[in-house]
């Protein structure tokens, strides 16, 4: 049975609505108000995790609206594979509370990056993975995207496989230059999708399976 994606995107934006709220939650006050700048300061980590985790929930939501502004209908596999994919962006606020913790700690900075960064990887492997599983059934995709438009998304897809893997792995060796690679991720993954509003032309489908 397939279903109204509407109702998919208005379950999956209350979710990162939530995500997003409880990351500031995280950055816990000083205790100590007699020296109020100096611990605001000492707070740079949990202003650092919230930033950077918070553009790049944003970044899964506006794709996220890009990729199901192309689906047309939800089966139940899309369904499963959104579900899971919520799963993994609910995790997150913990991801970044372990972050911010390990760098204010001095201990553990490299076992943070990683988590962090493989929780991100999940959800760029999850996108793949739907976009995949839509373009080979073209009855769940808008009439209204051409070939080089299914192409372009997943294109930008697939970079973020690339691109989230090697700053985890560089994390893993040294944090801070693993935290700086998946930042710079931001501002590039804020382009529009070249092609993502392509229509169809004479004599050519909506998807391909390459």
């Amino acid at each position: 049975m397939e279903r109204d994606p509407s109702r998919v995107v208005a379950f999956s934006d209350a979710v990162i609505a939530i995500a997003v709220t409880l990351l500031v939650l995280e950055i816990r006050p000083p205790q100590d108000s007699r020296h109020l700048v100096h611990g605001l300061l000492a707070l740079w980590p949990s202003y650092l995790a919230y930033v950077v985790t918070f553009m790049l929930i944003g970044q899964v939501w506006a794709n996220h609206h890009v990729m199901f502004d192309q689906i047309r209908t939800a089966d139940r596999t899309v369904l499963f594979l959104n579900t899971v994919l919520l799963m993994d962006i609910a995790f997150l606020p913990f991801a970044a509370s372990v972050l911010s913790q390990a760098f204010r700690d001095g201990q553990g900075e490299r076992v943070a990056v990683v988590l962090h960064g493989i929780t991100f990887e999940l959800a760029a492997i999850l996108f793949n993975v739907i976009w995949a599983y839509a373009r080979r059934r073209p009855r769940l995709l808008v009439t209204t995207i051409d070939v080089a438009g299914a192409r372009a998304i997943g294109r930008r897809f697939r970079l973020a496989l690339t691109w989230i893997a090697a700053g985890t792995l560089l994390g893993a060796l040294v944090p801070a230059l693993g935290v700086a690679v998946i930042a710079a991720f931001i501002p590039f993954y804020w382009l529009p999708i070249r092609g993502e509003t392509g229509r169809i032309g004479p004599g050519r489908g909506p998807v391909d399976p390459v």
